[in-house]
């Protein structure tokens, strides 16, 4: 349990930040990483990402920037720029999209660090996302494509569980490993491709998983929670 209490992500996929908070609420001390995306921060904006870090707990926000190298640059310094309190960053990790080339990662992580020093802060870590684990995905795509986010300078990578094995075995034990794409075993993949238990992801190098829907859909969260803890 020690170790997943470690590495797990939930994934804060709801519209409201009273969903939200409510969630954070009840899960309590049992989780320490929540995900912030598209769904939340477009409701929300930077609130939600204040107010959840707020009650000390480390935000990785995954909007997945693609864009042109300025305009990540400036996304990834105004995320940088969210404080929660006591002069503490709110976000530990964010998300790029390793499809936006080799000068919008760097721009990112240029973003980020210009930013961080400008506050004098723990930049946040910087990672790509190679395929979507919704997508079929061929493996030498998936290793390419996290070739060119190290060559960039990026912390890491997203990877289903399918990838992360050879990515961890060529890039090393400091490079970063998120694996989205989690289920029980017996639980609906919805339109996911890429998936695996949690103990598949941990075995194949992840540094870090995401867990969404089978939490926040369950009938008990909590118990959800705590079997996949256990």
């Amino acid at each position: 349990m020690s170790e997943l209490k470690e590495k797990l992500i939930v994934a804060l996929d709801v519209d409201s930040l009273e969903k939200a908070e409510g969630l954070v609420a009840l899960l309590g001390e049992r989780v320490k990483f929540y995900k912030i995306g598209s769904p939340l921060f477009t409701a929300c904006g930077p609130k939600a990402v204040k107010d959840i870090a707020k009650k000390g707990v480390k935000i990785f926000l995954d909007l997945k920037y693609h864009d042109i190298p300025n305009t990540v640059y400036a996304a990834s310094s105004a995320a940088t720029g969210i404080i929660a309190q006591d002069k503490k960053p709110a976000v530990f990790m964010m998300t790029v999209h390793i499809k936006g080339g080799k000068e919008m990662l760097r721009q990112a992580l240029e973003g980020a660090r210009s930013k961080a020093g400008e506050l004098n802060i723990t930049r946040p870590f910087v990672i790509g996302v190679t395929r979507l684990t919704s997508e079929e995905a061929d493996l030498e795509d998936v290793i390419d494509a996290a070739r060119l986010a190290m060559d960039a300078g990026l912390d890491g990578v997203v990877c289903s569980a399918y990838e992360a094995k050879k990515i961890r075995r060529e890039f090393g034990e400091k490079f970063i490993i998120v694996t989205p794409g989690i289920r029980p075993k017996g639980y609906p993949k919805h339109e996911q491709k890429r998936v695996a238990t949690a103990r598949e992801a941990l075995e194949a190098g992840a540094d870090y998983i995401v867990v969404g829907r089978p939490i926040l859909e369950a009938k008990d969260p909590l118990k959800a929670l705590d079997d996949l803890l256990d």
